[in-house]
């Protein structure tokens, strides 16, 4: 298994699994089944994967699921206090509404 710590975002990571492993963006992209700039596109962060891209990256570098899936989600709830300026307070109430909805979820 090959784990890359400390990067930044998921493309980031994606590149240095794909990097770590000596392998090119064709064949990798081959691999999973989607096409080769897509994933470059991925990779630079200008393109999000879907949940099924995930899985297969995942599935491909013998990663855990969950730690790609955080690094996707953990990207766009940073994108999203960037794009609106918001204060990073703003996690804490989130955090706290994420307590609520589950909550609420599992008692329906």
């Amino acid at each position: 298994m090959v784990a890359i710590k400390n990067t930044k975002t998921f493309g980031e990571h994606l590149r240095n699994l794909r990097e770590a492993a000596g392998l090119t963006l064709k064949f990798v992209s081959e691999q999973i089944c989607i096409d080769t700039s897509l994933l470059a596109k991925i990779e630079r962060n200008e393109r999000q994967p879907t949940k099924l891209n995930i899985k297969q990256v995942a599935a491909f570098f013998k990663v855990d699921e969950k730690e790609l899936q955080n690094d996707f989600l953990s990207d766009q709830i940073a994108y999203k206090i960037l794009d609106e300026e918001a204060d990073l307070s703003i996690l804490k109430v989130a955090e706290e509404k994420v307590k609520y909805l589950k909550t609420v979820h599992n008692g329906k």
